[in-house]
């Protein structure tokens, strides 16, 4: 089977030239409507982009394979907790892949035997990088400022992956996150604000990109004995409502892991109840959102 990256290599100029396309009811489509984001599982997003699909943080393996994170609440669950929902060849079949952190739920070893080897890796810095390239992956890049690839611009941004008593309890555990900002001239800026929680780095962000489409990890992963969150929940999005009321909101990194406590249903009842429902979105596993 021809794979997507084997067709991009064999023909860019049938990249360029499907910038229109036909839809099922014959109307032309132009390149400003192309863009989706794939809710796969957990963090796991395929963002197809300006003619580029990508895979962000990939966790692959079969449900129930890893044990829980200890010190977390509902360890004693397996993880991850649900099926993938589409075959891991179809998941795999992208451009390029970007890793926000090395946590196993974003960077695990069924990803790493599933993913080809010269396929390329964004890291969040070098160290990580280093890592990558030690797992043997040959095309390891470094995400920054200014990182480009195949047209699209991938702007890293900063988090904070948890409040100040949780790095004061775990910091060494936690380490340091970042999320990204996609830009591209016929598609909607979206951001990707990986794992971490509503702080001045966020809604630094928001003032700076102003983006149509934020990814919020909205799981409310919760450590025993330490109150909040380490990634958003429910007031940490309405806080991006408010930073950014136009923007829509797409929650990810949900019902997949043994410590995030907030599930969609939730989420979108608060969302309700705050008057920002028409702004958020809580794709189920294998769902995809138009841009």
């Amino acid at each position: 089977m021809t794979t997507r990256r084997q067709m991009l290599a064999m023909s860019a100029s049938a990249v360029v030239g499907s910038a229109v396309s036909v839809s099922a009811q014959g109307n032309e489509v132009s390149s400003e409507s192309r863009g989706k984001i794939t809710q796969v599982r957990n963090a796991t997003l395929r963002i197809d982009y300006g003619g580029v699909r990508f895979l962000v943080d990939p966790m692959l393996a079969d449900r129930h394979a890893l044990p829980g994170f200890p010190g977390t609440v509902n360890s004693e669950q397996r993880n991850p907790m649900v099926h993938l929902p589409m075959p891991i060849a179809d998941i795999v079949d992208v451009d390029a892949v970007i890793v926000t952190h090395l946590h196993e739920d974003h960077w695990d070893q069924a990803a790493r035997d599933a993913l080809p080897r010269d396929l390329p890796v964004f890291a969040r810095n070098g160290t990580d990088a280093q890592v990558i390239r030690g797992q043997g992956f040959t095309d390891v890049r470094v995400l920054s400022e200014s990182s480009e690839f195949g047209g699209v611009r991938l702007i890293k941004t900063a988090g904070r992956h948890g409040t100040e008593a949780h790095y004061e309890l775990m910091a060494e555990i936690l380490g340091e996150v970042c999320g990204l900002v996609f830009s591209h001239p016929d598609e909607k800026t979206i951001y990707l604000a990986g794992d971490t929680i509503w702080n001045d780095d966020v809604a630094a962000v928001l003032s700076a990109h102003a983006p149509e489409v934020a990814i919020l990890n909205s799981g409310y992963a919760m450590v025993q004995g330490v109150d909040g969150g380490i990634i958003m929940g429910t007031e940490d999005v309405l806080r991006v409502h408010r930073a950014a009321p136009e923007t829509v909101l797409i929650a990810s990194h949900m019902e997949a892991i043994n410590h995030c406590v907030l599930t969609r249903a939730e989420l979108w009842a608060f969302a309700a109840d705050e008057g920002l429902s028409d702004k958020l979105r809580t794709p189920g596993d294998g769902e995809t959102s138009m841009l």
